[in-house]
């Protein structure tokens, strides 16, 4: 069975990330939380899984959590913000005040 878009996003607590497991690697958004904000700082894709949509399957997956749980977005990671201005039906999500161009 291909798992290619078949990732299962995991919270990490301890590391302070969000992930996915993969055959290679592990791909992640790393998030400082401060009561209901959430900011996402980094984004790291494993080389071999580069050019491949794991790094947007995993913003996609992370912003769908961050919306069930309610929280409000601080998208510091540049990777992140590109994406939101690409499908502008996440700025919801954003703080209010922060623009992303």
């Amino acid at each position: 069975m291909s798992t290619e878009h078949n990732h299962i996003l995991e919270d990490n607590i301890d590391a302070k990330q969000f992930q996915f497991v993969l055959e290679k690697g592990i791909a992640k958004i790393e998030y400082i939380k401060a009561k209901e904000k959430i900011y996402l700082t980094h984004t790291e894709v494993p080389q071999a899984y580069e050019g491949k949509g794991i790094g947007s399957e995993l913003i996609r997956q992370t912003l769908e959590h961050i919306k069930k749980e309610g929280w409000t977005l601080i998208p510091l990671c540049p990777f992140v913000a590109m994406y939101i201005k690409r499908h502008p039906e996440w700025k919801e999500l954003v703080l209010k005040g922060i623009n992303i161009a």
